[in-house]
């Protein structure tokens, strides 16, 4: 019965044999041919854009739409959407800064803290919409509107100069081998998942769940677990940008998360994560989260506002969900 139901979520049962291996790396490849192209772009008419001084400001923020993103897709791979990651990546910073009160002995209880309250927020979304299946857009928009109320709440009985401890912001300062150390936990993120997701049972019946629910069930998998357990794993991720983004700035305010409501779905969809579930990758997300991290650092050279990156945010979605709606076309 096991080896059967291992056979039976290796293939996505939309797809026909021999057209999965060029399909699958066409769509995820694309995102990454597009960057290589910005870039060059920026080489010829914007050489500043590829200075490494440029670089070494905007990677950092790239790893953190980065990590954001991949908690997106696996909620997208579910069939779902989640709209409480502000609130999330917010909650996370703050309960960090109250509880470690900038002193070094408490880092570690402030993280752990952060991360579990992550958890904690992604658990009942999970619930909520795998459990009593209600809908993942109404839910996570609901839920982050409670969470950004507490957080406010709780915040305000902290100083208004709160920071993180010394040592978290020196290790979030700090470079290996030239590079910040997000951008290191990010690609070790991408790596873990990425086997988890296509080396392991669990992956392959995570993907089963989120493309064809009735047969996963039809196999023993439990759907529920697999979607509830999405949320709470993206929550995580969210939790983790929160530390991480907060060591990096070391004084985070109450906007620390506004960044990541759109941005993470827009970097999805342009990884060609399946809007119908079932089918995405890490690298292809951490290529589209490089790409619009890239783009807005140009626009933000060339002295465009920040009204413009929120219209190439939207117009991002609308191309992702079209190559995404073209590629599942492809498949038939």
């Amino acid at each position: 019965m096991q080896s059967h139901a291992s056979e039976t979520v290796t293939r996505h049962p939309s797809e026909k044999p021999g057209l999965r291996v060029p399909t699958i790396q066409m769509r995820f490849a694309a995102i990454w041919i597009a960057f290589v192209v910005l870039v060059l772009i920026g080489a010829v008419f914007l050489p500043r854009s590829i200075q490494p001084s440029a670089l070494q400001s905007v990677l950092p923020f790239a790893a953190f739409l980065a990590i954001a993103s991949m908690g997106q897709s696996l909620v997208i791979m579910v069939r779902g959407i989640d709209l409480s990651v502000p609130a999330i990546v917010t909650l996370s910073s703050t309960l960090l800064l109250g509880i470690s009160r900038g002193a070094d002995e408490m880092m570690a209880a402030g993280v752990i803290i952060g991360l579990l309250g992550a958890a904690g927020v992604g658990m009942v979304n999970g619930i909520l919409v795998a459990v009593f299946r209600l809908n993942a857009l109404i839910v996570t928009m609901a839920v982050g509107s409670v969470v950004a109320g507490l957080t406010l709440w709780y915040r305000q009985g902290l100083p208004a100069e709160a920071s993180v401890p010394q040592s978290l912001s020196k290790f979030g300062s700090q470079t290996y081998l030239g590079i910040n150390t997000s951008v290191w936990i990010a690609l070790i993120l991408t790596c873990v998942i990425t086997i988890v997701l296509r080396r392991t049972l669990i992956g392959r019946q995570f993907e089963t769940v989120g493309s064809n629910p009735d047969a996963a069930h039809a196999t023993g998998v439990r759907s529920a677990s697999y979607q509830a357990g999405a949320f709470v794993a993206a929550a995580v991720l969210y939790g983790i940008v929160g530390i991480i983004l907060s060591a990096f700035i070391r004084n985070p305010t109450l906007e620390v998360g506004q960044p990541y409501l759109l941005a993470p779905i827009a970097a999805a969809v342009l990884a060609a994560t399946s809007i119908n579930g079932g089918i995405g990758s890490m690298i292809a997300v951490l290529g589209g989260a490089l790409f619009l991290t890239h783009l807005g650092q140009m626009l933000k050279l060339i002295g465009l506002e920040t009204s413009y990156q929120m219209i190439i945010q939207g117009v991002a979605i609308a191309v992702g969900m079209f190559l995404s709606s073209f590629f599942e076309g492809r498949k038939r």
